[in-house]
Protein backbone atom coordinates (compact mmCIF):
# COMPACT_ATOMS: atom_id res chain seq x y z
CA UNK A 1 0.00 0.00 0.00
CA UNK A 2 2.68 2.25 0.87
CA UNK A 3 4.30 1.74 -2.52
CA UNK A 4 1.68 2.41 -4.54
CA UNK A 5 0.89 5.66 -2.30
CA UNK A 6 4.55 6.56 -3.59
CA UNK A 7 4.14 5.85 -7.08
CA UNK A 8 0.74 7.59 -7.42
CA UNK A 9 2.77 10.91 -5.55
CA UNK A 10 5.46 10.42 -8.21
CA UNK A 11 2.88 10.14 -10.98
CA UNK A 12 0.96 13.49 -9.85
CA UNK A 13 4.46 15.16 -9.40
CA UNK A 14 6.05 14.46 -12.90
CA UNK A 15 2.61 14.62 -14.54
CA UNK A 16 3.06 17.75 -16.34
CA UNK A 17 6.16 16.61 -18.01
CA UNK A 18 5.14 13.10 -18.65
CA UNK A 19 3.71 14.04 -21.61
CA UNK A 20 6.82 16.27 -23.11
CA UNK A 21 9.59 13.94 -25.27
CA UNK A 22 13.25 14.66 -23.36
CA UNK A 23 15.74 16.37 -25.18
CA UNK A 24 17.53 15.24 -28.17
CA UNK A 25 19.75 17.14 -30.36
CA UNK A 26 18.13 17.77 -33.62
CA UNK A 27 14.57 18.27 -32.49
CA UNK A 28 13.53 21.02 -30.77
CA UNK A 29 14.36 21.12 -27.39
CA UNK A 30 11.08 20.28 -24.74
CA UNK A 31 9.93 23.63 -23.33
CA UNK A 32 10.02 24.73 -19.95
CA UNK A 33 9.15 27.11 -17.23
CA UNK A 34 11.11 28.05 -13.91
CA UNK A 35 11.50 30.70 -11.54
CA UNK A 36 14.18 32.76 -11.52
CA UNK A 37 16.59 34.26 -8.57
CA UNK A 38 14.66 37.69 -8.99
CA UNK A 39 10.93 36.10 -8.41
CA UNK A 40 10.54 36.37 -12.41
CA UNK A 41 8.76 33.18 -13.96
CA UNK A 42 11.08 32.40 -17.37
CA UNK A 43 9.82 30.15 -19.84
CA UNK A 44 12.04 28.79 -22.60
CA UNK A 45 9.45 29.90 -25.44
CA UNK A 46 10.21 33.61 -23.94
CA UNK A 47 12.86 33.24 -26.18
CA UNK A 48 12.35 32.25 -29.63
CA UNK A 49 14.05 33.51 -32.29
CA UNK A 50 17.38 33.99 -30.57
CA UNK A 51 20.28 31.42 -29.24
CA UNK A 52 19.94 29.85 -25.74
CA UNK A 53 22.82 28.53 -23.85
CA UNK A 54 21.55 26.11 -20.95
CA UNK A 55 24.02 25.70 -18.38
CA UNK A 56 23.76 23.10 -15.19
CA UNK A 57 25.61 24.43 -12.40
CA UNK A 58 26.94 23.33 -8.71
CA UNK A 59 28.88 26.43 -7.37
CA UNK A 60 30.52 24.03 -4.84
CA UNK A 61 31.35 21.76 -7.29
CA UNK A 62 35.21 21.67 -7.81
CA UNK A 63 34.12 21.14 -11.84
CA UNK A 64 31.93 23.80 -11.71
CA UNK A 65 34.82 26.21 -9.32
CA UNK A 66 37.78 25.50 -12.19
CA UNK A 67 35.17 27.51 -14.58
CA UNK A 68 34.71 30.06 -12.58
CA UNK A 69 37.75 30.59 -10.33
CA UNK A 70 39.57 30.73 -13.57
CA UNK A 71 36.85 33.41 -15.36
CA UNK A 72 36.10 31.15 -17.99
CA UNK A 73 32.27 30.54 -17.78
CA UNK A 74 31.68 34.23 -17.09
CA UNK A 75 34.18 35.22 -19.96
CA UNK A 76 31.95 33.01 -22.07
CA UNK A 77 28.66 34.48 -20.74
CA UNK A 78 29.88 38.09 -21.36
CA UNK A 79 31.18 37.02 -24.95
CA UNK A 80 27.55 35.79 -26.07
CA UNK A 81 24.68 38.04 -24.20
CA UNK A 82 26.55 40.57 -25.82
CA UNK A 83 26.16 38.72 -29.19
CA UNK A 84 22.16 38.57 -27.97
CA UNK A 85 22.18 35.14 -27.26
CA UNK A 86 20.32 34.13 -24.12
CA UNK A 87 22.30 32.79 -21.31
CA UNK A 88 20.44 30.30 -18.48
CA UNK A 89 21.93 28.89 -15.37
CA UNK A 90 19.86 26.52 -13.85
CA UNK A 91 20.28 25.32 -10.49
CA UNK A 92 18.87 21.03 -9.85
CA UNK A 93 20.31 20.49 -6.44
CA UNK A 94 17.37 19.92 -4.85
CA UNK A 95 16.85 21.44 -1.28
CA UNK A 96 18.80 20.38 1.89
CA UNK A 97 21.61 18.53 -0.89
CA UNK A 98 24.76 20.03 -2.58
CA UNK A 99 24.51 23.06 -4.47
CA UNK A 100 21.46 24.32 -3.33
CA UNK A 101 21.23 28.23 -2.62
CA UNK A 102 18.23 30.88 -2.10
CA UNK A 103 17.77 33.24 -4.74
CA UNK A 104 20.04 35.55 -2.49
CA UNK A 105 22.48 33.79 -2.24
CA UNK A 106 22.22 33.37 -6.09
CA UNK A 107 22.55 36.22 -6.40
CA UNK A 108 25.29 37.26 -4.19
CA UNK A 109 26.69 34.43 -6.36
CA UNK A 110 26.82 35.73 -9.32
CA UNK A 111 27.94 39.18 -8.22
CA UNK A 112 30.90 38.12 -6.47
CA UNK A 113 31.99 35.44 -9.29
CA UNK A 114 31.18 38.62 -11.51
CA UNK A 115 29.30 36.48 -13.50
CA UNK A 116 26.97 37.37 -16.48
CA UNK A 117 24.10 34.72 -16.82
CA UNK A 118 20.53 35.95 -18.67
CA UNK A 119 18.92 34.44 -15.49
CA UNK A 120 19.44 31.90 -12.80
CA UNK A 121 17.02 30.00 -12.70
CA UNK A 122 15.75 27.18 -9.98
CA UNK A 123 14.56 23.78 -10.95
CA UNK A 124 14.42 22.02 -7.07
CA UNK A 125 12.29 19.32 -8.52
CA UNK A 126 14.71 18.09 -10.86
CA UNK A 127 11.69 18.56 -13.49
CA UNK A 128 13.75 19.74 -16.07
CA UNK A 129 17.27 18.70 -15.32
CA UNK A 130 15.70 15.15 -16.14
CA UNK A 131 13.97 15.92 -19.08
CA UNK A 132 16.89 17.45 -20.70
CA UNK A 133 18.37 14.11 -19.45
CA UNK A 134 21.29 16.57 -17.42
CA UNK A 135 24.00 14.57 -15.52
CA UNK A 136 26.42 16.79 -14.74
CA UNK A 137 27.64 20.11 -13.62
CA UNK A 138 28.40 21.48 -15.65
CA UNK A 139 26.72 20.03 -18.29
CA UNK A 140 25.69 22.66 -21.60
CA UNK A 141 23.22 22.50 -24.30
CA UNK A 142 23.25 25.19 -27.13
CA UNK A 143 19.36 25.95 -28.69
CA UNK A 144 18.84 27.87 -32.30
CA UNK A 145 16.52 30.57 -32.69
CA UNK A 146 14.04 27.91 -34.22
CA UNK A 147 13.85 26.22 -30.63
CA UNK A 148 15.83 23.07 -32.09
CA UNK A 149 18.64 21.86 -29.89
CA UNK A 150 22.16 22.29 -32.15
CA UNK A 151 24.43 20.96 -28.90
CA UNK A 152 24.60 18.77 -25.72
CA UNK A 153 27.47 17.94 -23.48
CA UNK A 154 30.44 19.03 -22.11
CA UNK A 155 31.62 22.59 -22.42
CA UNK A 156 35.13 21.54 -23.14
CA UNK A 157 37.75 18.36 -24.20
CA UNK A 158 39.60 18.26 -21.11
CA UNK A 159 37.69 16.21 -17.89
CA UNK A 160 39.83 17.83 -15.48
CA UNK A 161 39.23 20.19 -12.69
CA UNK A 162 42.72 21.66 -13.25
CA UNK A 163 41.92 25.49 -14.40
CA UNK A 164 45.54 25.08 -16.25
CA UNK A 165 43.82 23.19 -18.76
CA UNK A 166 41.45 25.16 -19.78
CA UNK A 167 43.71 27.16 -22.57
CA UNK A 168 44.49 23.49 -23.92
CA UNK A 169 41.61 21.99 -24.37
CA UNK A 170 38.60 22.50 -27.20
CA UNK A 171 35.67 24.60 -26.26
CA UNK A 172 32.78 22.88 -27.78
CA UNK A 173 30.41 25.96 -26.64
CA UNK A 174 32.42 28.06 -27.95
CA UNK A 175 32.79 26.10 -31.31
CA UNK A 176 29.05 25.75 -31.46
CA UNK A 177 28.16 29.11 -31.02
CA UNK A 178 30.57 30.24 -33.43
CA UNK A 179 29.47 28.54 -36.06
CA UNK A 180 25.88 28.72 -35.84
CA UNK A 181 26.18 32.73 -35.00
CA UNK A 182 28.51 32.54 -38.86
CA UNK A 183 25.37 30.20 -40.52
CA UNK A 184 27.02 27.01 -40.04
CA UNK A 185 26.24 23.61 -38.92
CA UNK A 186 27.63 22.32 -35.03
CA UNK A 187 30.60 20.01 -36.18
CA UNK A 188 30.52 18.46 -32.99
CA UNK A 189 26.80 18.03 -31.78
CA UNK A 190 27.08 15.49 -28.82
CA UNK A 191 29.94 14.69 -26.20
CA UNK A 192 29.73 13.13 -22.85
CA UNK A 193 29.70 15.94 -20.33
CA UNK A 194 32.03 15.94 -17.02
CA UNK A 195 31.53 17.18 -13.29
CA UNK A 196 29.81 16.59 -10.43
CA UNK A 197 26.40 14.06 -10.67
CA UNK A 198 23.58 16.75 -10.35
CA UNK A 199 22.24 16.45 -7.02
CA UNK A 200 18.27 16.00 -7.62
CA UNK A 201 15.74 15.45 -5.56
CA UNK A 202 15.36 11.55 -4.55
Amino acid sequence: MQRLTKWLMLSMLFAPLLSIAAAKVDTLAPDFKLQDSFGKTVSLSDFKGKYVVLEWTNHLCPYVVKHYGSDNMQSLQRQYTQKDVVWLSIISSAEGKQGHVSAKKANELTQKRNASPSHVLFDEDGQVGRLYKAKTTPHMYIINPQGKLNYAGAIDSIKSANPADIAKATNYVTAGLNNLLAGKPVTQKLTKPYGCSIKYKS
